[in-house]
């Protein structure tokens, strides 16, 4: 028998995640108080890349918008696309007032070129160690500010409800299960790239938000869409697999297949810099067609690598290789899901008292494959944003006694099963089909999950299987080898909720139930 929850009362807002979203929204929520919990550190920390906005001479929001509409396959929430871009210098600017600080040449910000931007906006911290430049200098504001607790390492389980209204979160503290009543709760969770035996994301990042979101109730859209990193270090061996970061071949690094062929040129005019899905497809093929897929920087970085890339260069020699004189052996990783819990344009999800905020919600930004370095752009424009919508919901609310006495304990992020892992990267990752969605489907069906993580695993997995069973057409980052061509007729998005998922039974579910869109979406 479940050992009955501990109730504590919270008079503030729980925000589950301490990424970057989390963390943005916590900061803002002052002087609300915050209770911000998490059983791990995220991706955030780990984003070489950078971050994408319109602060050069050259560059315009209305730009920022028209690449990321590009590169998206469609499927984008038109108003979020011109939220972000517009938000995104004065995010920057917002960034700077809270200590980062972002790599400069003469006191000019230096910008760089990633896959399907035109022009240079990618910012970087400390070169290819953004992520943790970034989250270096909010963790400084999150310990100095007042009225801010940290909860770590935690573990959520599920939520709480009553009357259909979101009213709390259950947590594994001390190895004890904690029920926080709370005023609102904030999903920050991250994606679901554990589900998959290669990714880039750290151990944790399974799909358990979009799991408790929607075991409550609340419904998810664009869940077929995944983005796999084309040039992630192919060392099957660890988890997560290191990034060698976009910002190479923004530099002109290029792929070389076993054969030694430079391919990316044969298959799509931008080469390298083609859109991810293109090129993270070319590499999976040639990789499966030449045995190996090799990143060489050796012409266009060389000896600079120390410099402009210590975090590459670091891991790279890590693994006995020396990236200035060899090329770095890479294979596909999933990196990014572009769906997740349905939300509005104020972070809002279709359950009242939930709110996402981060890459665990789907804003609609990123369409069917996210612009590179959009991801910790649109988590620094919208955790202000839920923020302030949420200071606004709950109205004149008191702002002391926010403490709760609760001991972390050392609960650890949960581990994926590795059957399920090799699954979903067999019969969901780069290229679909029916049959394997469907043999899939039938092996997590009969799987009976032991715990509430692993129940918030499978049903994001399974979330993931039906909607991409669903989408008869290939689009951005879903590809269907048996329906190969993009369809204009299945241009929309679909909403998926708990009982969709349940009462999948292959072709006896129709598309159209799965069309029902929120409200306020």
């Amino acid at each position: 028998m479940a050992e009955r929850p501990k109730t504590i009362d919270f008079p503030g807002v729980v925000i589950v995640g301490t990424g970057l979203a989390g963390v943005m929204t916590a900061l803002k929520l002052a002087p609300l108080p915050v209770l911000l919990v998490g059983a791990g550190e995220g991706c955030s920390h780990l984003a070489q890349g950078g971050v994408a906005a319109a602060v050069g001479a050259e560059d315009s929001p209305a730009l920022h918008a028209q690449d990321t509409l590009q590169a998206s396959s469609g499927l984008n929430v038109l108003a979020a696309v011109e939220t972000v871009t517009r938000e995104g210098p004065a995010r920057i600017a917002l960034l700077e007032n809270l200590g980062v600080k972002f790599d400069n040449r003469g006191g000019k910000m230096t910008l760089g070129r990633e896959a399907a931007h035109s022009v240079d906006r990618i910012l970087h911290c400390d070169g290819d160690a953004s992520g943790a430049g970034i989250m270096r200098a909010l963790w400084e504001k999150i310990e100095a500010a007042d009225h801010i607790q940290v909860l770590s390492p935690v573990l959520a389980e599920r939520l709480s409800t009553q009357d259909g209204r979101v009213t709390g979160v259950q947590l594994a503290a001390d190895g004890h299960p904690v029920l926080i009543k709370a005023l609102a709760v904030v999903l920050a969770t991250g994606g679901l790239g554990q589900l998959f035996d290669r990714t880039t994301n750290p151990q944790g990042v399974c799909g358990s938000g979009i799991g408790m979101a929607l075991r409550a109730g609340a419904t998810a859209v664009d869940m077929e869409f995944v983005q796999f990193h084309p040039t992630a270090f192919d060392l099957p061996h660890l988890s997560p697999n290191p990034l060698a970061t976009e910002a190479l071949r923004g530099k002109g690094a290029i792929l070389v297949d076993g054969n030694g062929h430079r391919f990316m040129p044969d298959i799509h005019p931008l080469a390298e810099l083609a859109p991810r899905d293109v090129v993270a497809r070319a590499v999976f093929e040639a990789v499966k067609q030449t045995g190996r897929v090799c990143l060489d920087a050796t012409q266009a970085v060389g000896e600079a690598f120390p410099d402009q890339f210590p975090t590459v260069f670091r891991l790279a020699m890590e693994q006995g290789i020396d990236p200035r004189i060899q090329p770095i052996p890479v294979a596909p990783a999933a990196h990014y899901h572009m769906g997740g819990v349905a939300v509005d344009g104020h972070g809002r999800s279709s359950l009242p008292g939930l709110w996402a905020v981060g890459e665990v919600a789907c804003t609609g930004l990123h369409g069917a494959n996210r612009l590179a370095s959009n991801s910790l752009l649109e988590a620094a424009v919208y955790g202000p944003i839920v923020a302030e919508d949420i200071r606004a919901v709950l109205g004149p609310v008191p702002v002391t006694g926010g403490k709760v006495d609760l001991s972390a304990g050392d609960a650890t992020a949960p581990t994926v099963p590795a059957w399920l892992r090799q699954m979903m990267y067999t019969h969901a990752s780069l290229v679909r089909d029916a049959y394997g969605l469907e043999k899939a489907l039938d092996m997590l069906h009969y799987w009976q999950p032991l715990s509430e993580a692993e129940r918030n695993m499978k049903l994001a997995a399974q979330a993931v299987l039906v909607a991409a069973a669903v989408r008869r057409e290939s689009r951005g980052g879903h590809y269907r080898s048996d329906y190969p061509a993009t369809d204009l007729a299945q241009e929309r998005r679909r909403f998926l909720s708990l009982d969709a998922i349940r009462n999948y039974r292959g072709e006896e579910l129709k598309a159209a139930p799965l069309e029902r869109t929120l409200a306020h979406v």
